[in-house]
Formats: structure tokens, C-alpha cells, sequence
């Protein structure tokens, strides 16, 4: 039988805030008209960033990088040469097909990568780095020609580290600006920027709504909410390591959700003890204990089996495993952004430097989506091809009766031309 030790106080917190949907929809508006001086003004009233020109020449990239600490940036490298490597192989596993479907009826797709990309890296309290990775450099091992990458300026400045990952990603233009107004940029194009095909990337809810609001005009990844993590542990492992890792990732923001389901009930109540201990002193206990306040669970299931069931309703976009049946779960999870087997692994590896994407669905999504990777950046296109009359003439016939029926005559028309024109050739 299910017992909750600690419920969330918060329930449904994650819905639809209709002042913000109105205020960007203004300024969406606001810089669809007005373009770059729109543009301008949010920068100097949101980010007190008032440059000559937003993006960065070679130069004050060169000099940006050059100032950058050696060993920070041999770790940058690492860390892309981890994301890069998983990356190609993704790619390696996408082919162009053909096949011969009837005789001289040829079928096929071909993936082809978008045009121009925008990736949005964001800033703020938490600048994140690892996000130049995971959009600019996926988008470039797809073999996009072209990424507009853009983050804000922090406290005035540039953000030396992010602007240098996103150079050595492989960004063809760098821009510093933020929130808005900088996928409203890719998206739309201004005086400054060209628009994109495609905008990637994470943000705060401005730049999530913003997403939402362009999408159909250009693609977008994901609509990304709150960082979510659950934990599906035993007594393989310790309250030290589970209070660890759901803090680790509470810290993302105020409405994280952070959940532990475990068979173990002295588990849950160690870890819950030593999550209170843990707050005491982490540096981001200020926005860490808020979300584990309101949204932190812990629930103590009888088996495997139920705690596989919760976790495949709960949809998180990231599942941690550690288990003494950590195949179990691999084998029979099917609804999670991301999953991590084993207490040697964890969340913060995959956010930062292990390889796989951080950028995952949320709210829900992973019922019915995966997180960003190489495809995204790519468009499977079909192709066809008719070489034998013969089968012009057979799929001419019942395409022109299934036309029929759905009182398409145009539709019919062009299958009963082909059927006249090549019966002759046929016989």
C-alpha cells in the first residue's frame, strides 16, 4: 500500500498565466513593428544593455575567449567533445532509404538539416554554459549552415565562459541579448539578425511563452517548464545520496518539482531528515528549500512494480534509478525525458557534461515526445518516382476509385490522365 511521508503543497501550479501571455504578446507585437529600436529599448529597460551593436565581431570574440582561464576552458572542450561524440553517433544511426515498392515505383526519404537555427542560451543567476553545448554544437554536428546564437548580458557584462562555449560549439553569429526580445529577433529578423528556421534552447517563462507564441512561424525544441526530478531508490543506496540529488536539481528554480519513490520506508525518512540538514547549508537553499517546501514528495511504494506504474504517470523529464533491478526499469519505463541507471551516474552529469542533451520535455511531454538531439535539426523528406507504366496505370486506377469516394474530382483527374495516357504503353 502507498504511503506518502511528504506530499507537495503546492498542486497544478505549472498552468496557463494569462497576464503573461498578454504582456509578451505586446512585445512580440511591439518588435514585429518596430523592429531594432523596439529591440533596443527592452534590452536597456530589461538588462540596463544598451550596446552599438548586439552582435560580437571575430575580434571581440578572440578577445573574450583569450581572457577566459586555460583549465575553464580545456573543460569547455570536454565537455563538447563528449556532447559532439554521442551527437555524430545519433546522426550515424539516420539513413537516406530507397525501395522499390512495385516494379518501377521508386520510394524514398532523404534527411536533409534546417537552414539557419536560433539558440537561445540563457543567463541570470544561473548562466548556463552546458546549454551552448547542447543547442549550438547538436545543431552544427546535424550540419546546420548556419546557427545565430544569442544570451544575455549579466549584470552589465559579458558572460565570458558562455560566450566562449558558444564560439568553440561552432556559433556563426554571436549575440549578446536576452530574454524577448532575442527569439523574437531569430524569429522574426530585425535590421541586426537575418531570421531562423528553427529556435532551440531553454529560458524563463518569458522566453517559453514567447516560444509558444512564434511557433508555426519558425519551429521551436520543446516547451520547457520547471526542471523536474524523480528518484526511484531502494535501500541499495542512502538518504545522503537521494537528499543530494533531489536538492541538485530543486535548485533550478522555485517550482521544481523533486520527488522520491522508494520501497524502502526508513529510505524516505532518512532522506527527508537529511534534506533538512543539507538546506542548512547549501549555498541555493533560498530557491533549493522553496521548492522542496512546495514541491517536494516523498512515497513509499510496496514493490518495483508500483513505483514503475507512478513513474510512468508522473512523465518526468528526469528519472534517476538506483535499484537492485536497474534493468527493470530501462526495460519497462517508457514515459521520462531522460534516465539515469545507478548510483555512479546522476542529473547534473547529464546536465552538464556526459554526452546526452540536457534540453527534455516537461509537464508531461515525455508521454509523447523526447528531448532535443541531431533529428531535431533535420527534416525527413519523402521523394517518389514512377518508372514503369504498368504500375502507373494500377495505382492510376485505385487512386482514381479512393478519390472518388472522397469526391476529390481534381484528385481523380490526375490519376485517370495517367491511366489513359499510359494504358497503351502498358499493353
Amino acid at each position: 500500500m502507498t504511503e506518502i511521508l511528504k506530499d507537495a503543497t503546492a498542486k497544478g501550479a505549472h498552468g496557463g498565466d494569462l497576464e503573461l501571455t498578454e504582456r509578451v504578446q505586446t512585445l512580440l507585437a511591439d518588435i514585429e513593428t518596430r523592429g531594432e529600436v523596439a529591440v533596443r529599448e527592452m534590452s536597456a529597460n530589461f538588462d540596463n544593455w544598451e550596446p552599438e551593436q548586439f552582435r560580437l565581431t571575430g575580434e571581440e570574440i578572440e578577445t573574450v575567449v583569450a581572457g577566459v582561464d586555460p583549465a575553464t576552458v580545456a573543460d569547455i572542450r570536454f565537455a563538447q567533445t563528449q556532447i559532439r561524440t554521442f551527437a555524430q553517433a545519433q546522426l550515424e544511426s539516420l539513413s537516406d532509404i530507397e525501395v522499390e515498392t512495385l516494379p518501377g515505383v521508386i520510394l524514398g526519404h532523404k534527411n536533409i538539416p534546417v537552414s539557419a537555427v536560433g539558440a537561445y542560451v540563457p543567463g541570470g543567476r544561473y548562466p548556463m554554459v552546458a546549454s551552448a553545448h547542447m543547442s549550438v554544437l547538436t545543431a552544427k554536428v546535424a550540419g546546420v549552415p548556419r546557427v545565430a546564437a544569442c544570451t544575455p548580458p549579466i549584470n552589465g557584462a559579458v558572460p565570458a565562459e558562455t560566450v566562449t562555449a558558444m564560439h568553440l560549439a561552432g556559433a556563426d553569429e554571436i549575440y549578446l541579448l536576452g530574454g524577448v526580445q532575442a527569439v523574437a529577433s531569430l524569429a522574426l529578423g530585425t535590421e541586426f539578425v537575418d531570421p531562423v528556421d528553427l529556435l532551440v534552447g531553454p529560458g524563463n517563462a518569458f522566453v517559453a511563452e514567447a516560444k509558444r507564441q512564434l511557433y508555426g512561424r519558425v519551429g521551436i525544441d520543446l516547451l520547457a517548464g520547471p526542471t523536474e526530478t524523480l528518484l526511484l531508490a531502494d535501500d541499495t543506496v542512502d538518504g545522503e545520496i537521494c537528499a543530494t540529488d533531489l536538492l541538485g536539481q530543486a535548485e533550478h528554480g522555485p517550482t521544481s518539482p523533486a520527488v522520491l519513490l522508494t520501497t524502502s520506508r526508513q529510505l524516505g525518512l532518512d532522506t527527508i531528515a537529511e534534506v533538512e540538514r543539507q538546506l542548512q547549508h547549501l549555498p541555493t537553499a533560498d530557491i533549493a528549500g522553496k521548492s522542496w517546501a512546495d514541491y517536494g514528495r516523498v512515497i513509499v511504494c510496496e514493490e518495483n512494480a508500483e513505483m514503475l506504474a507512478m513513474a510512468n504517470e508522473l512523465a518526468f523529464e528526469h528519472v534517476q534509478v538506483m535499484t537492485d533491478d536497474d534493468d527493470y526499469f530501462l526495460e519497462n519505463l517508457t514515459n521520462y525525458g531522460a534516465l539515469f541507471l545507478g548510483p555512479m551516474t546522476n542529473v547534473s552529469y547529464g546536465d552538464k557534461v556526459i554526452g546526452t542533451n540536457h534540453t527534455l520535455p516537461t509537464q508531461g511531454a515525455a508521454c509523447y515526445t523526447g528531448g532535443l538531439w541531431v533529428g531535431k535539426f533535420i527534416k525527413t523528406v519523402t521523394y517518389q518516382r514512377v518508372t514503369d507504366p504498368a504500375s502507373s496505370v494500377l495505382i492510376g486506377e485505385y487512386c482514381s476509385r479512393l478519390c472518388a469516394i472522397e469526391n476529390f474530382a481534381g484528385h481523380q483527374a490526375q490519376a485517370d490522365i495517367r491511366v489513359r495516357r499510359y494504358s497503351d504503353v502498358r499493353s
